[in-house]
């Protein structure tokens, strides 16, 4: 249905995710959509989520897997993850077993959809396998716990240089990197240092850097500031959220999860079990991820027929009831329809600039930097004790000296914490003034273990960079 001119386009097999919820209820929706916009999709269903997990036993089968490898791209409608115990999250799980790097969210104002502002466009980029979601999280004793956060230098390039292909092929001239590096100097200043690093090679974008905070304040004053943003993987998902609530909600926002040759794309809201088989569910968030899929893959004139009749029906006042309305969700459908031929009969000027996600590179990006290994020096450790007392432990053992001791990540002075709240686990760092080597650390863990038990060891090391040493290890 995209114009009497259009030619038959080759047809592409497209895995479809149901989910879990509502998922069935939108997902029927888009492809009812589809269909009458005659998009040459062929859809291959295939199964994930809580539904899935209580009828085989896992969450994410190897069979759906196997479909989104198969077929490159995917579509899924939301899927429910349980709140402190049970199955790891579905999204997170493909994430990272299809290793798609780069999560995508536009977010953009649609007409009859009424809030504070108007006109916002902007285009978050998230890093979308690192991170905390790398779900690494130990019990060191019954009452401490801790979670890793993990930033890699690939992982940074790679979804940097996203960002700025990103607005490049979609005609932005402004990639603000969000982060927190002033606190968290290592893993997000190592991410700063590769968006950075990328910049160089894009000269006609303007690149800006902004804290997290400080963005999230001046997004919900004037987010016509901002253009396309590009953040570590825990503020991509707080950020995107808020800027879901700038447009409507997350019934509104459309989400896309690039990797090298493979996309899933996504309504990036919960399955809302308290609302399922009332056909009273918002199928705009999956319609408009179809939408960028359809881009993905080539065929702009449906994409621009379907979002389009998403907008058209939004504009004749078709609303469901998240959006103030009282429309179901197959009364928004058929609008969505009715307004698709409207759309190919008058042939309206073009739709206002969507957020495109641009297809991802075919190979790794480009320009990583590491440290060689002969300037990659071993230095000390930080040995986790486990002891409802200040441990007592020797001031030097071979070439270390215990330089430092912390709890809940703050120093201490030894018999100094009286009316401090301390923890039954203690971080002591032993340090050389010189290279040491693993033997020489598990000899220091030995001597350690005759005085206290240990459950958690941290190699500290030095890069040796134009002759000066940089710590690879935060200040205790």
């Amino acid at each position: 249905m995209p114009g009497p001119t259009s030619r038959p386009q080759p047809r592409h097999t497209v895995t479809l995710i149901e989910g879990d919820g509502i998922g069935p209820e939108i997902a029927a929706s888009l492809v009812e959509v589809f269909a009458a916009a005659e998009a040459p999709i062929d859809f291959h269903r295939a199964e994930a989520g809580l539904a899935c997990a209580e009828k085989h036993g896992t969450p994410l089968p190897d069979p759906t897997l196997d479909s989104i490898r198969r077929n490159r791209v995917a579509i899924k409608g939301p899927t429910t993850t349980p709140i402190g115990a049970g199955h790891r999250s579905v999204n997170v799980a493909i994430r990272k077993a299809l290793d798609l790097f780069a999560s995508v969210r536009p977010c953009r104002s649609l007409p009859g959809v009424h809030t504070r502002f108007e006109n916002v466009d902007v285009v978050i980029v998230r890093e979308n396998i690192e991170d905390t979601y790398s779900g690494i999280e130990h019990a060191q004793t019954p009452d401490v716990v801790q979670g890793l956060r993990l930033c890699t230098r690939p992982g940074a390039m790679a979804v940097a240089r996203h960002a700025f292909d990103l607005a490049r092929r979609d005609g932005r001239s402004r990639v603000t990197c969000v982060h927190k590096a002033n606190i968290h100097k290592m893993t997000d200043g190592l991410f700063l240092e590769c968006f950075r690093q990328t910049a160089r090679d894009y000269p006609t974008i303007q690149a800006s850097d902004i804290l997290i905070d400080n963005c999230c304040m001046q997004m919900v004053s004037d987010p016509s500031r901002f253009e396309v943003l590009v953040t570590p993987n825990l503020f991509g998902d707080i950020l995107s959220d808020l800027c879901a609530g700038l447009v409507g909600g997350l019934g509104v926002a459309p989400g896309g999860n690039l990797g090298h040759g493979r996309a899933v794309f996504e309504a990036v809201h919960g399955s809302a079990p308290d609302i399922a088989g009332r056909g009273v569910a918002n199928p705009t968030a999956l319609l408009l991820s179809g939408v960028l899929m359809l881009r993905h893959l080539g065929l702009a004139a449906h994409a621009a027929c379907i979002e389009a009749g998403v907008r058209l029906a939004l504009v004749d006042g078709v609303r469901t009831r998240d959006l103030g309305g009282n429309a179901s969700t197959v009364e928004f459908t058929h609008a969505v329809i009715a307004n698709l031929r409207r759309h190919a009969q008058e042939h309206p000027a073009p739709v206002p600039r969507a957020a495109e996600p641009p297809a991802a590179p075919a190979a790794p990006a480009a320009g990583v930097v590491t440290v060689a290994r002969e300037n990659w020096v071993l230095r000390g450790c930080d040995i986790f004790i486990a002891s409802d007392t200040e441990p007592r432990l020797p001031a030097t053992i071979g070439p270390f000296t215990l330089s430092a001791v912390a709890n809940r990540g703050s120093r201490i002075e030894p018999g100094r914490s009286a009316g401090v709240m301390l923890v039954n686990c203690f971080c002591c760092r032993y340090t050389s003034a010189g290279p040491v080597d693993d033997a020489q650390v598990l000899a220091l863990l030995a001597e350690v273990s005759r005085h206290s038990s240990w459950v958690h060891v941290e190699k500290l090391h030095e890069a040796q960079r134009d002759g000066k040493s940089l710590p690879r290890f935060s200040a205790l």
